[in-house]
């Protein structure tokens, strides 16, 4: 069955979820939406668009998706893309249409969320909700961008580059993983509680590179294998939840630096890397809103003198996030059978961590001061890790170009590699090379320098640009996309100075012609009496 523009725009209209693969139209079941691994957010962001790159580029083999398809594209044009309903501020909830948030649009084509006066259920969104602002790109050249994008994945895929390299590759990185560990606990039995916490703190940071190689599924490439490793590195050994993360993870590449959608660069109170955060927006991911109230105002005009002190606190952020998470998913009714023994599995490989981490490493300190200094050592020993994970991100492009961008043009335009020597690749955990993962996120890290060379080919080929520079400049382009930022916030709190000193002016001046008119009412013969 041929499917046209209006017919298809009319069903998602009607509550289904409807995208486009490879000139399929596929509608995905409510029952797929709520299984998916990758979560549902990963799936609703793509619906009335052409998600063909994404999905092939995240998923290894999926014949099956093919028995979702309901007929093909009418006509041989380019798809013609719809704005999904979440990015209008659009969700489903018991079978109707729930508004969560406006749409703002700072400029012609950028399409924010904002708070909702008054969210209601009874209404839905109209053809106009669907329809994106007119683009500033061709949609003919981003088509020519996703068709070259699928040879560009051929080539890479028929270079052997998705083969994991288990010998070469983590065989060093297993050595390194044993030796931390027992330098760990060597240093630990013998006294060296700092030496300790140290190690430990390199091990958690080289583990977290192992963490996300399963996170997705590029070491065994089976969901169940890899997710059962992630726990037992992530969870039982990290504290962290593997779980939380793939959710956050993958809708970060898939909306990259959208300030509405990527959770990776919604950091209120402590962050804004751009001025839109003021706004107050509307996070689809978090499900509420980013106030920027006193305590962001505060906090992001000294953010760019606060980064790395916060960075190297991370770690508890991610406790929080993981925890609430996983206490949500305790309530999550829709959770399939594979989802259930992930969550317990997780719950167990938590109350684990603590259970060595807290009960057996910390309590055997000695006293409560040796104790605090172990766990803030050892916590703040896996700082770098986050700072290289802003590097690539924070200094690109937070704009929002509408669902015409193709795949890898919105993953070339928002993402960068750090430059370093192949030597010293192992300290980056190989993820300094974010351009090549962000276009091929199931690619084994081992092989993303080998990715990266075929990358620049394909970027001459059709014009595209290759962002990459080295750490210390990275971290120099971080640092003042903050203080720009932190400039604005104080140049904006001139503004609303400026504007309630003139409105005090105007109140008090309001207020005196009140009381002078009254007492000129009052003293009878019209003439005004001096008031001190």
């Amino acid at each position: 069955m041929a499917l046209n523009r209006p017919a298809i725009s009319a069903r998602i209209l009607a509550g289904e979820h409807l995208l486009i693969y490879n000139r399929h139209v596929l509608r995905v079941p409510p029952s797929w939406l709520a299984a998916h691994p990758g979560s549902d957010l990963a799936i609703l962001h793509f619906v009335g668009r052409d998600a063909t790159n994404e999905i092939d580029a995240f998923h290894r083999d999926i014949p099956q998706i093919m028995r979702f398809s309901i007929g093909k594209l009418a006509g041989d044009d380019p798809w013609q893309p719809l704005l999904p309903p979440i990015a209008a501020g659009w969700s489903r909830k018991d079978n109707q249409w729930y508004s969560a948030a406006s749409t703002f649009h700072p400029d012609a084509s950028q399409v924010l969320l904002v708070a909702k006066d008054s969210p209601a259920i009874a209404t839905a969104p109209t053809l106009d909700s669907l329809t994106p602002p007119p683009s500033t790109l061709s949609l003919q050249v981003q088509n020519q961008h996703a068709l070259a994008y699928k040879h560009l994945h051929k080539r890479v895929t028929d270079a052997g580059l998705y083969d994991t390299p288990y010998f070469s590759g983590y065989g060093p990185e297993f050595l390194r993983y044993f030796l931390l560990a027992v330098l760990s606990f060597y240093a630990y039995r013998t006294g060296w509680l700092f030496i300790s916490a140290v190690s430990l703190g390199l091990l958690w940071h080289q583990l977290m590179f192992f963490a996300h190689d399963l996170g997705h599924m590029g070491v065994t490439h089976d969901w169940t294998y890899d997710r059962l490793i992630s726990i037992i590195i992530a969870d039982f050994i990290g504290g962290l939840s593997i779980g939380w993360w793939v959710n956050n993870h993958n809708i970060h590449h898939l909306v990259t630096n959208h300030p509405s959608h990527d959770p990776d660069i919604e950091h209120l109170p402590f962050f804004a890397i751009s001025p839109k955060f003021f706004s107050n927006l509307y996070s689809s991911y978090y499900g509420r809103i980013l106030p920027f109230d006193w305590a962001s105002r505060f906090f992001i005009s000294l953010q760019h003198r606060l980064f790395y002190i916060v960075m190297l606190f991370a770690r508890f952020n991610l406790y929080r996030l993981s925890y609430v998470s996983l206490y949500k998913k305790a309530f999550d009714t829709k959770r399939t059978r594979g989802g259930r023994w992930a969550w317990r599995l997780e719950m167990l490989g938590v109350a684990s961590f603590w259970a060595w981490y807290g009960g057996i490493v910390l309590r055997g300190c000695g006293s409560w001061q040796k104790a605090l200094m172990y766990m803030v050592v050892s916590h703040i020993t896996t700082s770098p890790l986050h700072v290289q994970i802003v590097l690539s991100h924070f200094p690109m492009s937070t704009v929002d170009l509408g669902p015409t961008e193709s795949f890898p043009d919105r993953q070339l335009r928002t993402t960068s590699d750090v430059i370093c020597p192949e030597s010293v690749e192992f300290i980056h955990g190989g993820l300094h090379l974010q351009v090549a993962h962000h276009l091929f996120p199931r690619l084994p890290r081992h092989n993303l320098r080998k990715a990266s060379l075929l990358i620049k080919d394909f970027c001459k080929e059709e014009g595209l640009t290759y962002a990459e520079f080295g750490f210390v400049k990275g971290n120099k382009d971080v640092v003042g996309v903050l203080r720009e930022v932190a400039g604005m916030v104080k140049d904006l709190g001139q503004q609303v100075k400026l504007v309630a000193d003139v409105a005090t002016v105007e109140a008090r001046e309001a207020v005196n012609k009140k009381i002078a008119q009254k007492e000129m009412n009052h003293n009878g013969n019209g003439v005004m009496v001096e008031s001190h």
